[in-house]
């Protein structure tokens, strides 16, 4: 399709608008973390690592760090096993309700963060008599990272397709052996890449973890809201929140990379 100069110049500017909307106040941010005045006066008049080094020593960053990714791995975990087990279920099997199930799998990312907390910490503490800790943020956690494996998972399935899995039991292979050789190897980067983003999602989580942490339990992302404010914190926060923001670039690169359709080129 040709596109008028007129209409090129007016979608390059919207494109231009939307990229400043979204980076600029990212790049205040990692320029700020180097800001040496604590009032973060704009520009700044000179730059220094100190907020560096001392968010490297700062107790509850590294209590905090600690939390959200043992949260994330956990979540991570349970997110692989089952998210993949219903992908396999839904695009293998026919039985009545799939599109029910396929429908209330996917349903959680799309719930408000506040409604998804509110109703697991009346589930947790009301019906289940449970205490929230640890324990409470994984499994909150994980009802929104299983969705993301599923996708990913029944993506890569559908493109799959049964024939190579037919033709290696048609060759004596037993079920076991076919998913070892042939789906696992197949599946593998799909799954990783769900993983990625899975472990991603939880470890930035913020509204779920306030309704499911206990005493005791701060997250990286819980840690930066209650230190927001203060004005001696203000400048570890800003140091905190940049690193955030140049390592989630690992894993987004990573998952578009191991999404990507080696045949087709496309992305799921």
């Amino acid at each position: 399709m040709t596109i008028s100069r007129n209409a090129r110049l007016l979608l390059g500017s919207l494109l231009g608008v939307g990229l400043a909307f979204i980076y600029v106040p990212l790049a205040v941010v990692i320029i700020n973390s180097f800001n040496a005045s604590k009032t973060f006066s704009w520009p700044p008049s000179h730059f220094t690592t100190m907020w560096w080094s001392k968010a490297i020593e700062n107790t509850g960053v590294r209590e905090a760090l600690k939390w959200s990714i043992f949260a994330g791995l956990s979540a991570t975990a349970i997110a692989l096993v089952l998210g993949t087990c219903l992908a396999f279920a839904v695009s293998r099997y026919q039985f009545f309700g799939r599109e029910v199930i396929s429908l209330l799998v996917v349903l959680p990312i799309s719930l408000p963060g506040v409604v998804t907390g509110i109703a697991l910490n009346n589930a947790f503490t009301k019906q289940l008599g449970m205490s929230t800790g640890l324990l409470t943020v994984v499994i909150g956690h994980a009802t929104f990272c299983i969705v993301i494996v599923y996708n990913n998972a029944i993506a890569r399935l559908r493109r799959m397709g049964t024939s190579l899995q037919e033709a290696s039991m048609d060759l004596g292979a037993n079920g076991i052996t076919t998913f070892r050789l042939i789906t696992l190897p197949n599946l593998a980067s799909a799954l990783f890449a769900g993983g990625l983003l899975a472990f991603g999602l939880s470890f930035d989580e913020i509204v779920v973890t306030t309704f499911t942490a206990g005493p005791g339990i701060q997250t990286l992302p819980i840690w930066i809201y209650n230190n927001l404010f203060r004005p001696n914190q203000a400048p570890i926060v800003n140091v905190v929140a940049a690193t955030l923001v140049v390592l989630s670039i690992i894993p987004i690169y990573l998952s578009q990379r191991l999404s990507q359709d080696t045949t087709t080129g496309g992305r799921f």
